[in-house]
């Protein structure tokens, strides 16, 4: 006994020793056991099961392995059930189930529908035995049998027809009602309103319009119906496809294929809010700058407002710069606050936008710098003539990109501005207004017949000549000295550039007249020889068939002192 006492006393210290490092083991290893259990069960609470689904009703669920996944052993299983249930030679009743050490097997006659294992029985919940889940699959198809077949028989299919008619009439009832319920909320807000709406129109110094007010009650009653009908609509549907077991799965899928996506794009669309209310208020506030600075522009133009040095006819294009330098500024300042305007597919597309817009856009900018350019530059009017490069006619309307002309035979011209720009513009107009536009035409005469002569006969065809500008008088050039003849030019003044073509077709018939009175050959452009007779055309002549006659010319006195001196 003292020998055990001091062997106790001696090997008290690495006992105590020897405990204590059994202790932290068997902890350890409790520890470990106990982490290796809450993983197992974790796993197994994170097993994927996919449910059998039977005309849009879920029997159970299923787990799956990597050779074969629930998915498709749920699909497999749903395939087998209606297999069976289209097989009218099996009762629902002949359902049984067959287990050996490894599965149990449920079975319909001698078609195996499915195979429960005692992963599928730890997966539903502890404890559960296989044989238990496997009874309650059976029993769960059983019904499942029963079901598919009596909703196919034709007297149910009927009576479902019955009912979805019924619903179909109830639904065109409703959709009407909604109809006339819009109608006459629209008519009640007009008669009740109508002053009120009028009232702010006018307090606000027409910055917000009547129409505009009305637009957007008939917009938000409108939405109101529409949204109305839609809800409808969707429970008719919920409601008439759940009548069908070829439309169950629709119905049963239905609020995941509309009203979920709904859903999320309210939820979005509600986070979005203060960023929109910001867009809002920048929109807004551009539209009624903009709006002010219409009217400001417009004064300019009618004449109310005026600045020195600039142009009333300035007004429109300046207004049209300083409207896309608003909405510019408006547009950079929205741009951060754009849903989405941070996300890489948005960037994307406004790369894309942009690449577009300088590869198609550099005629589209030039046109338009060039019709800026030209306002400002007031190289001719609408209603002038003028001659861009071979094209002759008056303008009609100056664009933004092209400006429009008709031509002297009625033809509609169309040129770019670009091409105005570059091009040299002959304005007949500008200067004729407080000069007169000189027209000009040249005939040569021999010279056997005197200067003074040719110079008085023309200045007596450029009096007869109707439409001509007596003041500045008309003045005669000798512009040279050619082989055979000498080349006189008769200059007259006008002031509508617009008729110069009647003008210069009536001045030449008075040359020819003038100079066939007097025996004078015009000689241009040139000769050879001189003829035997002159070619002229006697007093006696100038009426010849199928010419009319005409009342005998008169000859201003200062022509005949002039013919007269020469």
């Amino acid at each position: 006994m003292l020998v055990l006492r001091r062997v106790a006393r001696s090997s008290a210290i690495p006992l105590t020793l020897s405990i204590v490092t059994v202790v932290i083991c068997s902890g350890t290893a409790l520890a470990q056991s106990e982490s290796k259990a809450d993983s197992l069960i974790a796993s197994e609470r994170e097993v994927v099961t996919v449910p059998v689904v039977i005309d849009g009703r879920v029997l159970f669920r299923v787990r799956g392995v990597t050779a074969f996944p629930a998915a498709e052993r749920a699909a497999a299983i749903a395939q087998r059930i209606r297999g069976v249930a289209e097989d009218g030679a099996i009762p629902s009743n002949a359902l049984h189930l067959v287990a050996n050490d490894q599965w149990t097997e449920v079975v319909a006659g001698e078609k195996s529908i499915m195979a429960v294992f005692d992963a599928d029985a730890a997966a539903e919940a502890p404890g559960l035995s296989r044989q238990a889940l496997a009874q309650i699959y059976l029993k769960k198809i059983s019904s499942a049998l029963e079901q598919y077949r009596a909703e196919r028989e034709p007297v149910q299919l009927v009576r479902n027809a019955f009912h979805i008619a019924g619903w179909t009439f109830l639904l065109l009832l409703v959709e009407l009602a909604t109809l006339g319920s819009l109608r006459w909320l629209t008519v009640r807000i007009g008669q009740r309103y109508q002053s009120a709406i009028e009232h702010i129109e006018t307090g606000t110094f027409r910055l917000i319009r009547a129409g505009s007010i009305w637009v957007a009650t008939r917009f938000a009653a409108r939405l109101f119906a529409l949204v109305a009908a839609l809800t409808i609509l969707y429970v008719y549907l919920h409601i008439v496809l759940d009548y069908l077991p070829w439309t169950r799965a629709l119905s049963a899928n239905l609020r995941g294929l509309t009203v979920v996506p709904l859903l999320v794009l309210a939820r979005e669309s509600v986070a979005t809010i203060p960023r929109l209310l910001v867009i809002f208020v920048i929109v807004v506030a551009a539209r009624y700058i903009i709006r002010l600075a219409r009217l400001f522009f417009s004064a300019i133009g009618n004449g109310d407002i005026k600045f020195s040095g600039f142009e009333a006819e300035w007004s429109k294009p300046t207004y049209n710069i300083v409207r896309v330098l608003i909405i510019a500024f408006a547009a950079m300042v929205c741009y951060p606050y754009i849903p989405g305007s941070g996300s890489e597919a948005f960037k994307g597309i406004t790369i894309f936008v942009g690449v577009l817009f300088s590869l198609g856009s550099s005629s589209l900018l030039a046109n338009i710098i060039a019709g800026y350019t030209m306002a400002y530059r007031r190289a001719f009017h609408v209603g002038d003539r003028i001659k861009v490069g071979d094209l002759l006619g008056d303008v009609t309307e100056i664009g933004l990109m092209v400006t429009h002309m008709r031509s002297i035979k009625n033809e509609e011209l169309v040129v770019p501005n670009s091409i105005i720009l570059n091009s040299n513009v002959i304005n007949y107009a500008s200067l004729s207004r407080k000069q007169g536009l000189i027209l000009h035409t040249a005939v040569g005469i021999g010279y056997e017949t005197p200067w003074r002569q040719v110079e008085a006969m023309l200045l007596i065809a450029a009096e007869r000549t109707p439409g001509l500008l007596r003041e500045p008088a008309p003045f005669v050039l000798q512009l040279s000295l050619n082989d055979f003849a000498v080349t006189y030019e008769l200059n007259v003044y006008c002031d509508r550039p617009s008729e110069m073509d009647r003008l210069y077709a009536e001045l030449h018939r008075k040359v020819l007249d003038v100079f066939n009175e007097y025996g004078v050959q015009i000689m241009t452009p040139a000769y050879i020889a001189d003829p035997v007779e002159p070619k002229v055309v006697p007093r006696e002549q100038w009426f010849a068939k199928p010419a009319e006659a005409a009342a005998p010319l008169k000859i201003s006195s200062n022509a005949q002192n002039s013919v007269k001196e020469s």
